[in-house]
């Protein structure tokens, strides 16, 4: 049973009001809100458990050390990873697939190879491959999504060539709530030597993630959209893709030994992972995992799927409503426009009136905005936490733009 209810009292921001109205929060696509037993964890972690890892031999040392290492376990279980070893900390998404960039590919890229990416992207999964083809002369390859904002994985392997590297891909639209299917390219992209990274930003946070079934090469996840704290993430890379990366960052951690003419390094993960960490965000990520998992991500899943279609057929009434993207089994996210009417940036200030939390903007989604040919949406994304009580508070407030707009 999901227990709605009993959620919610888990987040504590979820019971105050903004401009005298109840919270409604629906910019999870942004980041999530944060249940007490993170809050908790990190603030014990400062107050009673907090020093640096790895390097002491003290007893505050080792039980940091300890907690923080054990949320590198707890991610290999969460994704389905086969060996924890290849699960390499980061402060995000972002970080992970520039990781990726700076020491996989770019060391094996040659001006005229190519990567081949999605017009959904966000631009954490595009600007680092800008960087190889400015400065290296990769050639990147656009495949643009069907008119229902559905991306056709046929399309994305008809695109492999011979200098065809690397596939870059969402696992889901943070725009339109896409869902893409990265099995069957994984699985084609193998056999045709072509190494696949995936963004799964927001993916991991709406259900299921099992890197062993996609066959993926690298999957990046971020902590803060994941009910943990802002700074956390890490990234999956298959055990043969590490043997090939070099080290990106240089300092303490990432060695075995430094002398004034040569420098060996550590075994991976920690050959990646240089300087002092985020200790206590990851430790934070650790426990927001555990919750989720303690929940169920098939339950979770469900949850907002009923949210999903809830709220497509409440916006179906709405003939002045335009909804971008409506392909299947989509996650619950929706990017909102009322035609000919009113700014995304009009609606967002009038449902922040209503206590009601959307974001405006291009979701750092620019490629996506120009094919949709559109400047800017009103996102609406729906978390574990939300009603379909917000689902129609957020109907009532576009009805009132629309009344004051039309």
């Amino acid at each position: 049973m999901y227990d709605i209810d009993a959620i919610r009292a888990d987040f504590p921001i979820l019971s105050r009001e903004v401009n005298g109205k109840p919270l409604v929060y629906l910019d999870n696509g942004a980041s999530a809100q944060k249940p007490r037993v993170v809050i908790d964890a990190m603030t014990r972690a400062y107050e009673h458990e907090y020093a640096n890892v790895h390097r002491g031999l003290h007893y505050l040392s080792n039980l940091a050390t300890e907690k923080y290492e054990s949320t590198r376990a707890v991610i290999a279980r969460f994704l389905n990873a086969p060996d924890e070893e290849e699960i390499v900390f980061t402060t995000g998404a972002t970080e992970g697939i520039n990781l990726i960039s700076y020491a996989w590919a770019a060391p094996r890229l040659q001006a005229g190879d190519e990567i081949i990416l999605s017009v959904l992207e966000h631009h954490a999964n595009i600007v680092p491959w800008h960087f190889l083809r400015e400065r290296q002369g990769v050639v990147l390859k656009w495949i643009e999504p069907e008119d229902d904002g559905s991306l056709d994985p046929q399309k994305v392997l008809a695109a492999i060539g011979p200098r065809t590297k690397l596939i870059a891909i969402t696992h889901m639209s943070n725009v339109l709530g896409t869902k893409v299917d990265v099995t069957t390219i994984c699985k084609a992209a193998r056999a045709a030597g072509v190494a696949v990274l995936i963004d799964g930003s927001q993916a991991a946070v709406h259900g299921p993630v099992d890197v062993a079934a996609i066959g993926c090469d690298f999957y990046a996840i971020t902590g803060h959209k994941l009910y943990g704290p802002s700074g956390s993430g890490a990234i999956y890379i298959r055990r043969e893709r590490m043997q090939e990366m070099r080290p990106f960052l240089g300092g303490g951690d990432m060695i075995r030994e430094v002398s004034r003419d040569v420098v060996t390094y550590a075994e991976p993960p920690l050959r990646f992972e240089a300087g002092t960490p985020g200790i206590v965000q990851q430790i934070g990520l650790g426990v927001a995992l555990d919750y989720l998992m303690s929940i169920g991500m098939d339950k979770i899943a469900a949850h907002e799927a009923m949210l999903r279609d809830y709220a497509q057929a409440r916006f179906a009434g709405l003939n002045w409503l335009n909804v971008h993207g409506q392909a299947a089994g989509k996650g619950a996210i929706f990017s909102l426009a009322i035609a000919g009417q009113a700014h995304a940036h009009d609606i967002s200030t009038v449902l922040d009136k209503r206590g009601i939390a959307v974001r405006a903007g291009t979701h750092c989604a620019m490629p996506l905005m120009q094919h949709l040919g559109i400047s800017a949406s009103a996102r609406a994304s729906f978390g574990m936490y939300n009603t379909t009580g917000e689902v129609d508070a957020l109907v009532s407030a576009l009805e009132l733009c629309h009344e004051l707009f039309g």
